[in-house]
């Protein structure tokens, strides 16, 4: 008899993968035999970086270690219940900077495990990285603030071309 895989989904817009993003994948991918990082998007909104880039900086910014257990794909206009079905994930993976993101995602959790029974596990974010987000870094570097050591080189490359 074989055993299961125990599979999870690490969903965000990623937009741009930070490298609190990262740590978060990488400790999931600790936890679980695969990890899905799902990319949401939204097609009627623009992003900074189109969602094949996305996809390129996520697989870009993972450890070697890491990279045959995680797989980034790309998802719109479904609920998170319907992607994790659809990948046969048994759990979604959110990290949490502080308590005002554990006041926002617990209403999601409880709302997606009323509608199937999927759990959601959290993951208390890296303290050093407890102030970056997507859209902090992108405005800070927008501006001409330096998001080194805030976001992994590849973003921090692709950032700088945007200029």
């Amino acid at each position: 008899m074989t055993t299961p895989v125990r599979r999870c989904v690490c969903p965000g817009s990623f937009d741009p993968v930070t490298n609190g993003h990262v740590d978060v994948i990488v400790r999931a991918a600790a936890l679980f035999d695969e990890v899905v990082v799902a990319v949401l998007h939204n097609p009627a909104k623009r992003g900074t970086f189109p969602v094949e880039q996305r996809l390129e900086l996520i697989a870009e910014a993972l450890p070697a270690d890491v990279r045959e257990r995680v797989r980034a794909e790309a998802f719109a206009g479904r609920l998170l219940v319907d992607v994790c079905r659809d990948v046969g994930a048994g759990a979604i993976v959110k990290g949490l900077r502080g308590g005002t993101d554990f006041a926002y995602e617990l209403p999601m959790a409880l709302m997606n495990r009323h509608l199937t029974g999927i759990e959601t596990m959290f993951l208390p974010g890296d303290p050093a990285l407890e102030h970056v987000s997507s859209s902090l870094v992108k405005e800070v570097h927008r501006y001409g603030g330096d998001v080194t050591g805030l976001v992994p080189d590849g973003v921090l490359a692709a950032l700088r071309s945007l200029v």
